[in-house]
């Protein structure tokens, strides 16, 4: 078994001001995107129309979708209490709690801003900017870890992770007074930034390097996300304040993932179906 080596989600601190590696996290994410961003659009390959300058601004555009749609999305979807408390904490993003769905309804938006300012199609700047998402998805599970949320069920499996009961009392009730560690437990925030952040953008990168349809990259974006983090939410445990919305498995997670499925496999079919028609 492994033992979760309890970093301290505060990287460092200036004056009063305490910065979080949650945060860091998300700044290289959107680094990272912005320069393959601007090292694709100098390829011949389906981007000419791109330069450097537009790059820097869907980044920009973009980065801002996701940073207020995915803090609206998890406090709408899943922490709603918390605006009836206190609204202000709405704008605690360093404690966590963004969510993907509303990051990627935020990003929608934002695509839709940029390609109307540009006088391009939707889903030209979508299939450009969908295999730059995945680096942004592999740093944030980074920044759950390093806070240590989003842990998933027990599991006897050899790479279960052990945490410690000083920091996670919550998950070491029943056990001995004084007992060091809990029993081990899905780390599923590395297993969504396995999938859903290094093997997508992979096949994004590897898919989207030769010509495609429009759409299709976007279309296999969406097919790709939604089955693996269908797949993740049987092993990770449900917000407590929601837990299963049915048959005691079925999470909130999974039933905003569906849509994707759904619009995805619409998305390809309609692509390669034009492709075909053209043909």
């Amino acid at each position: 078994m492994l033992t979760y080596p309890d970093p301290d989600p505060i990287a460092f601190v200036l004056g009063p001001l305490r910065v979080h590696w949650y945060g860091l996290m998300y700044l290289v994410g959107f680094a990272a995107a912005w320069l393959l961003g601007r090292w694709r659009a100098s390829r011949p390959l389906g981007q000419a129309r791109w330069t450097p300058t537009m790059v820097d601004d869907v980044v920009f555009y973009c980065i801002i979708g996701v940073v207020v749609g995915g803090r609206l999305g998890y406090m709408l979807f899943y922490g709603f209490d918390q605006i009836l408390a206190n609204p202000l904490n709405l704008l605690r993003v360093w404690e966590g709690g963004m969510s993907f769905h509303g990051g990627l309804l935020g990003v929608m938006l934002a695509i839709a801003l940029f390609a109307r300012r540009q006088g391009l199609g939707f889903f030209t700047v979508a299939d450009f900017i969908a295999p730059l998402v995945p680096l942004g998805l592999f740093t944030g599970r980074l920044g759950n870890f390093i806070n240590g949320e989003l842990w998933g069920h027990w599991t006897s499996l050899p790479w279960g992770m052990r945490l410690p009961c000083e920091r996670f009392p919550e998950y070491c009730a029943g056990l001995p007074p004084g007992s060091p560690f809990s029993p081990p437990l899905h780390a599923s925030q590395l297993y969504q930034a396995s999938l859903e952040g290094l093997v997508l953008f992979v096949v994004l990168w590897w898919f989207s390097g030769r010509p495609r349809p429009t759409m299709a990259v976007s279309g296999l974006f969406l097919v790709l996300y939604g089955v693996f983090r269908f797949a993740v939410e049987f092993v990770r445990r449900p917000d407590a304040h929601i837990g299963y919305l049915a048959f005691d498995w079925f999470t909130m997670g999974q039933l905003l993932t569906l849509p994707m499925l759904l619009g995805g496999a619409l998305l390809l079919a309609l692509a390669y179906r034009r492709r075909a028609a053209a043909g």
